[in-house]
């Protein structure tokens, strides 16, 4: 199953990102123990620091880099795409089976919008900041972000609820193939 990481960008010794460490670190590690592969958008922030855990811990990390970008040194394959910031981003989306994110700024909205009309599931780990946190004081019934209820989006506090949700993501998208 591949699995999007989307989320702040940025100095990983600077705030926000700096805070969400030990989670991006456990969320890294829970990807590659279950055999997942990391999907996010190579560069800094965020994506750095899940990107470093999965490989450090055995795993297999795809970025879809920007025009320009080099990425990470945690990606095992880096794929530079020559788009810009916020076309890379539906690229990614299209070759993921769910997508879980963590604060972010307007790219992260972008890419949490853009998940929900490709139906990707989401989930969202709250108290993280940002987007992830923002969007929730606008869902139908908790879950939704229109009426047509295209993909639940799923809120979440602790990497092991994270990971009980991706193992139900996971036998859905199992029984579809």
């Amino acid at each position: 199953m591949n699995v999007g990481v989307i989320g702040y960008s940025g100095d990983i010794y600077k705030e926000p990102i700096k805070s969400l460490t030990s989670i991006c670190l456990e969320i890294g590690k829970c990807i590659a123990k279950n055999n997942w592969i990391l999907v996010n958008g190579g560069r800094d922030g965020v994506m750095h620091l899940v990107s470093k855990a999965a490989k450090n811990n055995g795993g297999y990390v795809i970025g879809y880099l920007p025009w320009g970008e080099e990425g990470n040194e945690y990606l095992t394959l880096p794929i530079k795409t020559g788009l810009d910031f916020n076309m890379r981003s539906f690229i990614m989306l299209k070759n993921v089976d769910a997508v879980v994110s963590l604060g972010g700024e307007i790219g992260t909205a972008i890419e949490i919008l853009g998940a929900y009309s490709y139906k990707k599931p989401i989930i969202l780990f709250r108290n993280t900041g940002g987007w992830t946190d923002n969007i929730t004081k606008i869902l139908i019934e908790e879950k939704y972000l229109d009426n047509r209820k295209l993909i639940e989006l799923r809120q979440v506090y602790k990497v092991t609820e994270m990971e009980i949700a991706l193992k139900e993501i996971e036998q859905g998208v199992k029984k579809d193939w």
